[in-house]
């Protein structure tokens, strides 16, 4: 690590943290930085509808970079450039190569030469478990059509929170259920 500007130490004398980079409020923000400074040198531009995004095109496809926290996706069709950008990125930054995508933030990745199928079956599974419902029987229908729920029907739950975290899990899983987006908005 650099000292911080105007802090010259002497020489052969370093710095102590004394605390974890990791966990600091503006660690985010200043690996953020990097890493976008880093994807700007070799032509990458941020995407205009999310910000974790780069695109890079080539004169043989596209190169896209996602970048989740500290994970990263990189795809495209130009895989010569795809290679490149690899090599570029490990020589920056301390990272290994996974393969081919199978998993990503709760959402199970299979490829065929017709595509991709996004899945989220393990996640489905944790929230069953966590809402304690798996022994109940299923339905083909999550909800009646033009449903009205109220604060006042039923009986109040001692404890909202897990009721409030399964909803947001429902949310999450709504990326690859549109199907029960309509259930998940009368719930929330």
């Amino acid at each position: 690590m650099r000292p911080l500007p105007g802090l010259s130490p002497p020489s052969g004398l370093v710095c102590r943290l004394r605390r974890a980079l990791y966990g600091l409020t503006q660690s985010p923000h200043a690996w953020y930085a990097r890493f976008q400074a880093v994807v700007f040198q070799i032509g990458f531009q941020p995407s205009v509808h999310d910000s974790a995004l780069f695109v890079r095109h080539t004169s043989h496809g596209l190169v896209l970079l996602l970048l989740y926290v500290d994970d990263m996706i990189s795809t495209g069709s130009d895989p010569s450039a795809i290679s490149d950008v690899k090599d570029h990125l490990f020589r920056e930054f301390e990272m290994k190569d996974l393969g081919p995508l199978r998993y990503f933030l709760g959402i199970e990745v299979a490829s065929s030469p017709k595509g991709y199928l996004l899945s989220q079956t393990k996640y489905i599974t944790d929230i069953i478990h966590r809402a304690s419902l798996t022994d109940d029987k299923t339905v083909d229908t999550l909800l009646e059509l033009h449903a009205k729920l109220s604060a006042t029907d039923g009986v109040l739950l001692e404890d909202a929170t897990l009721y409030r975290e399964l909803v947001g899990c429902l949310v999450y899983l709504t990326i690859t259920r549109p199907d029960i987006s309509y259930a998940v908005h009368i719930v929330s």
